[in-house]
């Protein structure tokens, strides 16, 4: 909110669509996401480009977007170059960087109240399996670009924050 970003959240726009009444891709979403596997791309292309129109629609001043979870794979980046080209940028990737088991020990704690059905170890593992194969190669493509700004994530909160706050004081 500080520097003036809208958050989305590609995971919480995903779960939000599978629970809403009616959709298309609720199912296909909830087996996915269970799998820990990455839902296709065109679907959560359309929910973001959904949710950045409705933003800018009601107040043209929020343009700048802070996208959580997004892309993850080669086919997701592809997705988003086609879709967003000459529409938006990327400044930069925030990337938290930390340790696979305090990962896990993290979600699985989040698990004991999230109502998550991908916050148990075995959907975990998986998940880390597709971010080593899909999703890490698109962080060092970023990285060769010269856009990602690395964040130890093994931190406390509080440290962990205020490295994120002088990225951002930094990129603006």
């Amino acid at each position: 909110q500080k520097y003036g970003y809208t958050h989305l959240s590609a995971g919480d726009l995903l779960r939000d669509e599978r629970k809403r009444p009616g959709s298309q891709y609720g199912e296909l979403i909830e087996n996915y996401i269970k799998e820990g596997e990455i839902v296709p791309v065109e679907i959560t292309i359309s929910l973001l480009k959904r949710a950045m129109d409705q933003t800018m629609a009601a107040n043209s001043q929020k343009n700048k977007f802070l996208i959580d979870g997004f892309p993850r794979n080669e086919d997701n980046l592809q997705g988003w170059n086609k879709t967003m080209d000459g529409k938006a940028d990327v400044s930069f990737v925030l990337f938290f960087d930390c340790d696979n088991e305090i990962c896990i020990g993290r979600c699985l704690e989040r698990g004991k109240s999230s109502g998550r059905s991908d916050d148990n170890r075995e959907s975990l593992e998986k998940r880390i399996h597709t971010y080593l194969q899909s999703t890490r190669p698109i962080i060092d493509l970023y990285e060769r670009m010269g856009k990602v700004r690395k964040v130890d994530a093994s931190k406390s909160v509080d440290e962990v924050f205020e490295n994120v706050v002088q990225i951002f004081d930094k990129e603006g």
